[in-house]
């Protein structure tokens, strides 16, 4: 009985270099990606632990909608997990604000980032950087290779082009031309006025005027993709003002659509759905030549509980967050989750490799409402939802909607005033 209860003592715990016995350090991981339990538990938290003897991870995620909630009440409690998973921008700069995330500059493995990848989880002058930047989301059109073949429609590179495919296959009618509603609003800004709109604001240099109040959301280049939605609406499909976002993946991979206005986060679904060959494209450019410019959205991180009892550990595992390693068994295990780091990772998906080739084509860019711009009242995110269905369904013209917007923003952002 000795013996049993010794060995019991003894479990869980690692000989120091003095002789002693130390127990393994515990660390936990707040995060609103249940979807990735098994992800998590199987593949990326062994992989750890095998290179990192003496440190143990549990994943403990909670439901995406109640996950900012769940982690404030947590934090405030003082019930927190060690390690945080952050969303981009302003709710976690709020963390770190309010003490909650530890500034992680000091360490060596934020240089494995590019500015870009760092500015969704730094303070706004970039002098403090609090979450490791995990992966990105890429935009673009994924699109059913086999009705392309069968009508003969050539993958558009051109914005002319992209609009004689959707012809095409309206003149045919075996296909709807391209799956996407408004009901829902957010994909119509989301794929549709922040997918194509970089090429017309050249990405970070437009994105980046605009928060320093050097462009206006009347000038040419943030009206005109408005423009560009208004010729969407007759391609959408019958009722497409009702559709919501789940009828728009369903009309796709059931084959009943040629082209998705996507998100790379769909790649996985549509792997599993779709019986047909798919393939994708980035958003057109308006001449052939052009520079091209993608969404490549910084989606999530993940930080230190400024608080956490163990925060040596918690960074060994940060680094390691920020190594190859850890890159390669993410991207690969969530295709259309793309790594940040500047090491390149091989993916093996067909259409994840896709979009991520884009990068060495074309210049990166984020979403121009997420950083600083939606923080005030009206919000500039919400109110580009409203402005992209309108521009669809023709309710408003293209000046009018800048205008609305520029007067939104305006109201309480000095450097638009």
């Amino acid at each position: 009985m000795k013996r049993t209860n010794l060995a019991a003592l003894l479990m869980g715990t690692t000989l120091t270099a003095t002789g002693t016995m130390a127990q393994d350090v515990t660390l936990t991981i707040e995060s609103w990606r249940n979807d990735d339990l098994t992800l998590w538990q199987d593949k990326i938290i062994p992989a750890f632990e095998a290179a990192n003897p003496g440190i143990k991870v549990k994943f403990t995620p909670s439901a995406p909608t109640e996950y900012n909630a769940v982690l404030n009440s947590k934090l405030d409690a003082g019930s927190a997990g060690d390690l945080i998973t952050c969303r981009p921008f302003d709710a976690s700069l709020a963390l770190f604000e309010a003490g909650h995330l530890a500034d992680l500059d000091d360490m060596d493995a934020m240089n494995n980032f590019s500015s870009v990848a760092k500015s969704a989880w730094q303070n706004d002058d970039g002098s403090a950087s609090f979450c490791v930047p995990m992966a990105s989301v890429i935009h673009g059109f994924i699109y059913n290779a086999d009705a392309f073949k069968e009508v003969g429609v050539e993958v558009p590179t051109t914005e002319a082009e992209f609009f004689a495919a959707l012809e095409a296959f309206k003149a045919d009618g075996s296909y709807i031309p391209m799956a996407m509603g408004t009901n829902d609003q957010w994909e119509a800004a989301t794929m549709g006025y922040n997918n194509i709109g970089p090429n017309y604001w050249k990405g970070e240099e437009g994105r980046r005027a605009l928060i320093a109040g050097e462009q206006k959301l009347t000038d040419e280049a943030w009206v005109a993709p408005y423009a560009t939605l208004a010729k969407w609406g007759e391609y959408l499909g019958m009722g497409y003002e009702a559709q919501t976002y789940p009828d728009s993946q369903n009309l796709f991979t059931l084959g009943r659509a040629a082209i998705y206005p996507a998100g790379s986060w769909e790649i996985t679904g549509f792997n599993a759905q779709a019986d047909f060959e798919m393939g994708a494209f980035k958003a057109p450019v308006q001449n052939a030549g052009d520079t091209c410019y993608i969404s490549d959205h910084t989606d999530i991180g993940i930080g230190m509980n400024a608080n956490t009892a163990n925060p040596e550990a918690a960074k060994t595992f940060l680094s390691w967050v920020a190594s190859p390693e850890f890159a390669s068994i993410f991207g690969n295990a969530l295709p259309g989750f793309f790594p940040l780091s500047n090491t390149p990772v091989e993916l093996e998906d067909p259409l994840a490799k896709e979009f991520v080739s884009w990068r060495g084509e074309c210049e990166s860019t984020i979403r121009s409402t997420y950083q600083i711009l939606s923080r005030g009242t009206p919000n500039l995110e919400n109110d580009t939802w409203g402005a992209s269905v309108a521009a669809i369904k023709g309710t408003e013209t293209p000046e009018a909607l800048g205008a609305k917007l520029q007067n939104g923003l305006a109201s309480w952002y000095a450097p638009q005033q």
